[in-house]
């Protein structure tokens, strides 16, 4: 069923903040993109479905583990807009995601220990320091931290 169709109430723009902990200007932003979808009242007031509540703690959930508002609209593009997403709907959406988190898992492992490798051997010599990089050396190899990234 499309927003405001359900026999559900629907919730206001501030009770979907309130339930959520997302702030009413990040849904509006939200909508903006499409991620999530109201309809309007007579009043010109925003009205969502009980299942934007889903969709909302999913969109948290999956920024809290650093995937993009990018990613995040394609993944949510891929759930059912004429029905509450079943769990079979979530459980494949998560296995989508499973080798972007396995890498991003990796490279986080990978940035502890070169850093526990620099900072617990106690050199504190730039000369001998793997992070180091003299005569920007590294500036061939792209930008950012290259040692760190896979």
């Amino acid at each position: 069923m499309a927003p405001g169709t359900t026999s559900h109430p629907t919730l206001s723009i501030g009770q979907v903040a309130a339930r959520t902990g997302v702030a009413t200007s990040a849904l509006r932003y939200w909508e903006e993109l499409g991620l999530i979808t109201s309809v309007r009242t007579t009043g010109n007031q925003r009205r969502f479905d009980r299942a934007t509540l889903r969709r909302v703690s999913f969109i948290r959930a999956a920024q809290r583990v650093g995937l993009s508002l990018d990613e995040i609209a394609t993944a949510l593009a891929r759930l059912p807009q004429s029905r509450t997403p079943t769990a079979t709907d979530w459980a494949r959406l998560s296995r989508s995601w499973r080798r972007r988190l396995d890498d991003q898992i990796r490279s986080i492992e990978r940035l502890r220990d070169q850093l526990d490798s620099c900072i617990g051997c106690g050199c504190l010599s730039l000369r001998t320091c793997a992070l180091s990089n003299p005569d920007d050396a590294l500036a061939a190899r792209g930008p950012g931290p290259v040692l760190l990234e896979p």
